[in-house]
């Protein structure tokens, strides 16, 4: 493959070689965006090239806007197909950005020059149908490099221009790292490029490492054996030659191109124009929208899975800032910040340590010949003096400094879908800014309850901006939020834009479609309650509709009374929300009315499992009925419970609760409760049942059995009555009923035992002692 590039280089691209000046970067790094910007300096360029795809050409004027702030990223996606999508992010330090500010505040042409996303993203869909139709029909037949002879299914994941080549086999940088004794080829990089002073010569020294890096890796077999993606990569570097020819044509001079530094040798030659031609010739297509989107540091770094990104985006910004000012600055400025973010979680960080961890960061980095100190030795003296040797701080600082929290922004005029546009709008009006914070809503405020409402109506399109930090002790009208917005909801809200132009007829019409697919009712009931936080008016009443039909039909009593706590809890919610809460009602009348008819028939013959799951069912609506302080629902549901405590062939733990239920009511007195435990804890029935009587009956609180002396003594005397073998065959069971109580209940259980034992003896009523002659114990006294 080599001999075949070599035989097609030309005379003509010989001869532009002093007019085309190739500039191997590595994305997103300091250095580089340095170096990158001393050369242009000294080159003076008449246009300037950059790799990135072309689709997104007629984004570069808002780069200029005063109100675009990195980092941000190209969005491209398909236009009927949102979700098949990629992004191209950039930092304020990546060389892209500031070669394209630099051509702009010079009026100097700047061209995108990487294979357009239309082609790509075919090629991604393309391979993922062939992949998944061959899956369907013969699993196993083929193996994926069979698929397309164009294509390898490596392809598949996202398309990004690459430098450090993280995604190969074979790292490059890797490969160079350890031919110079480097642990990895981030550490190599940062100490050959991104600490460097004088840029001279530099990139004709990243051309000829990479020139040689590539012949090697050809050398050692088949290129394509050696990179997965190098049917898309030489498709990739076909297209950016061909950009250079047509700047070439157009009489520029001094071209600047601006690529991953793996790319470099692959544009020095130009081959002739049909080699390049017949590579790209019958590229599939789809038609793509392009956009920036906000982007966030964390999104930027490598452990986010982006395979371009870095390992320290924030310490990368730091170098960006604070260079200039020399290295004994750099190391001064970053653990002086480092100091006070310790401090704002009350640790001690003095002056005098910050000045010590100075001074042992330069020592390393003196000891190991470095030209200043970098971010490993920054990071041993930190943790040395400022964390004391703790690494668990050393993990917060990573998180809050080395890798950063920032998140950029857009123009208000950036090209976006009519959803996007409403919910900017919103925000605006609201006063919410798409960041990570923790806020607090009063549902009192008009604009905290609208607030609360968009909230909601994001959650519903599967957008969780934010999440409800749920407090019992402020009340219902107090509402705290964790808000975290990420970059790929601006994916999911281009998505969501096909169910409507604003956030809430889109809300609308996905909950509507949502309620025709739901199965069964639970699912509809908590569809409810999360439509009716989010104020969906129209939605509400369809779902409503909905859940009356779905209800009518419901054979199942167990999701009838799923149904019930949701939809109890919106009731609640009715003063302080303004939701109107009529057809909330009207549905819960027919729950409960359905519910008390088919309980008991439900309730019987129900094995251990399932008695256990009806418990839990029938504890959560009574907790409801509770809640709504109705009282035909109370009369209904105590009617019911009523006849359940007499129905014979009940499990021992329904029993139990419903007496339970019943006691906590007032509508049986102690004495009922104690007639029916005498009937269930009589020898005649099932150890096992009678336990469970007790379980259903007390489970959870021992109370009532503390403060009741006639249901004490009746259980007493059931236990004190056991055979030895039963005894050993519900002492488990009884085990795990007491355990549910609280420790100070089971203390005073056991202190109550104690008392009762030794008025047994000081009586004489203890079996031991029934024997004992008086007399005669006296007279040995």
């Amino acid at each position: 493959m080599k001999s075949d590039r070599q035989d097609s280089s030309s005379t003509s691209s010989k001869n532009n070689t002093d007019k085309v000046h190739i500039f191997g970067i590595r994305h997103h790094g300091s250095g580089s965006s340095r170096s990158l910007c001393q050369a242009l300096e000294q080159l003076q360029p008449d246009a300037i090239l950059i790799e990135a795809p072309t689709d997104a050409q007629e984004l570069l004027p808002l780069v200029m806007r005063e109100k675009m702030h990195p980092p941000v990223a190209i969005l491209i996606y398909e236009e009927s197909a949102p979700e098949n999508s990629v992004y191209f992010p950039f930092a304020i330090f990546s060389p892209e950005w500031q070669a394209i500010r630099y051509g702009l505040k010079r009026n100097i042409p700047i061209k995108f020059m990487d294979l357009p996303q239309a082609h790509c993203l075919a090629i991604k869909k393309k391979v993922e149908t062939e992949v998944k139709s061959e899956e369907e029909t013969e699993p196993n037949s083929k193996s994926n490099s069979e698929l397309t002879p164009e294509v390898t299914p490596q392809v598949i994941p996202q398309v990004i221009p690459e430098c450090d080549l993280r995604l190969y086999r074979q790292d490059p940088l890797g490969l160079l790292a350890e031919v110079a004794g480097f642990s990895d080829g981030e550490r190599w990089w940062e100490y050959m490029v991104e600490h460097r002073r004088d840029s001279h010569e530099l990139f004709a020294a990243i051309l000829e490492a990479m020139t040689a890096l590539r012949e090697e890796l050809d050398g050692d077999g088949d290129f394509e054996e050696n990179i997965p993606d190098a049917p898309v990569e030489e498709m990739r570097e076909a297209y950016m030659r061909q950009t250079i020819r047509i700047a070439l044509n157009e009489g520029k001079e001094r071209i600047a191109v601006v690529c991953g530094a793996w790319h470099a040798p692959a544009l020095v030659n130009l081959p002739p124009a049909k080699n390049d031609a017949a590579i790209l010739k019958g590229l599939p297509k789809v038609k793509v929208e392009a956009t920036w989107i906000p982007w966030t540091y964390g999104r930027l770094a490598i452990a986010s899975g982006y395979g371009a990104g870095v390992v320290s985006p924030g310490w990368y910004d730091h170098l960006w800032h604070n260079f200039h000012h020399g290295s004994i600055q750099v190391a001064i400025r970053w653990i002086t910040r480092v100091a006070r973010l310790l401090r704002t979680k009350d640790i001690d960080a003095s002056s005098a340590s910050v000045i010590e961890a100075v001074r042992l960061a330069e020592a390393l980095s003196a000891m190991r010949d470095l030209p200043l100190a970098g971010l490993t030795e920054l990071n041993a003296a930190i943790q040395s003096v400022l964390c004391f040797g703790d690494p668990l701080l050393m993990q917060f600082i990573h998180q809050e400094l080395i890798v950063g929290d920032r998140m950029g922004r857009v123009p208000d005029d950036t090209p976006m879908v009519p959803l996007q546009q409403d919910l900017i709008r919103q925000q605006k009006r609201l006063r919410l800014k798409p960041d990570t914070k923790t806020l607090e809503l009063d549902l009192r405020n008009t604009n905290d309850l609208e607030r609360s409402h968009l909230l909601y109506r994001l959650a519903l399109l599967d957008i969780p901006w934010g999440r409800v930090q749920y407090s019992s002790s402020k009340g219902t009208f107090k509402e705290p939020w964790q808000l975290r917005w990420e970059p790929e909801f601006a994916v999911r809200l281009v998505e969501a834009g096909v169910w409507g132009q604003t956030i809430i007829e889109a809300a609308t019409a996905f909950t509507r479609n949502q309620a025709n697919e739901a199965k069964d009712l639970p699912t509809l009931t908590k569809l409810v309650d999360k439509v009716l936080l989010a104020n969906l008016g129209d939605a509400a009443s369809y779902l409503m509709v909905r859940l009356q039909a779905e209800a009518a039909i419901a054979a199942d009593i167990s999701h009838l009374m799923q149904a019930v706590p949701p939809l109890a809890n919106l009731l609640r919610y009715g003063n302080v929300r303004q939701i109107d809460t009529n057809i909330v009602a009207q549905v819960m009348d027919g729950l409960i009315t359905r519910i008390c008819v088919g309980l008991p028939v439900a309730c019987a013959s129900l094995n251990d499992e399932a008695a256990a799951a009806m418990y839990e069912l029938a504890i959560a609506v009574n907790r409801a009925i509770l809640l709504l302080q109705n009282s035909e629902y109370a009369e209904a549901w105590h009617g019911v419970l009523s006849q359940l405590t007499d129905q014979s062939g009940l499990h021992g733990l329904l029993a139990g609760c419903c007496c339970r239920l019943l006691l906590d009511a007032g509508i049986f007195t102690a004495n009922d409760v104690e007639t029916r435990m005498g009937l269930f804890l009589s020898l005649a029935n099932e150890p096992s049942q009678s336990a469970a009587w007790v379980e259903g009956l007390l489970k959870g609180s021992g109370l009532v059995l503390l403060h009741d002396d006639r249901l004490w003594q009746v259980l007493d005397n059931w236990v004190t009555k056991l055979a030895t073998d039963t005894f050993d065959l519900v002492l488990p069971l009884l085990r795990r009923t007491f355990a549910t109580f609280p420790a100070p209940e089971r203390r005073q259980m056991g202190e109550r035992v104690k008392r009762n034992q030794s008025s047994q003896i000081a009586t004489g009523n203890n079996s031991n002692f029934s024997n004992l002659d008086i007399a005669r114990a006296e007279a040995i006294l």
